[in-house]
């Protein structure tokens, strides 16, 4: 069924967005056509080719946003927070806040299938890679190099991708505040634990 609502072009895009990341991530890349993406959206298909020029451009368009939301979100949260403690758990709560809103976006700036991809793969190196900076930052230790902690801001981001991973997909009865204490709790732990 087609909407008759005539929406203002940029709303028209963030709809199409969210419509098309919740399709995309049920049926994957490959399965999804245009054609579904209209179907759920209320618009013709002409409608979406006005505002995405192919699948391959809408599904980028759906990854980058994904990326530049749940950046914005971390480094907001841990910049607000006082202490390099409270900034690690600041940190991990907007990125386990923003999975819980947003599990279709997180599965596809960090699915095998988007990783499979090289333009879409470097879209989600560049997330990881933005969030794991500004983890480094919080690392000081003496005598540690910025290879170095790179390597550790990495790992973090590894450990809560995992974590948070596991967490959604095995239907586990792990309370969401209970999550983000372990997290925290193995990242700072181990990140206390360099110092000398």
């Amino acid at each position: 069924m087609v909407a008759n609502v005539r929406l203002p072009a940029a709303e028209r895009r963030l709809q199409l967005l969210g419509v098309a990341r919740t399709v995309f991530a049920e049926a994957g890349f490959h399965e999804t056509s245009m054609n579904d993406i209209a179907d759920s959206a209320g618009v013709t298909k002409p409608v979406l080719y006005q505002h995405y020029a192919s699948k391959r451009e809408l599904y980028r368009a759906v990854v980058e946003d994904a990326g530049e939301r749940i950046q914005a979100r971390v480094f907001e949260s841990a910049n607000e927070a006082g202490t390099p403690r409270e900034q690690v758990e600041a940190g991990l709560r907007a990125y386990l806040d923003f999975v819980e809103e947003d599990f279709a976006g997180f599965t596809l700036l960090f699915s095998g299938a988007s990783r499979e991809d090289e333009e879409w793969a470097e879209i989600a190196t560049t997330v990881e890679g933005s969030i794991a900076d500004g983890i480094a930052a919080l690392i000081v230790v003496d005598g540690m190099g910025e290879e170095h902690r790179q390597a550790l801001a990495h790992g973090v981001v590894g450990l809560a991708e995992g974590m948070v991973r596991y967490w959604k997909t095995s239907r586990s009865d792990l309370e969401a505040d209970d999550l983000l204490n372990d997290l925290t709790t193995l990242a700072w732990a181990g990140l206390r634990g360099l110092t000398p």
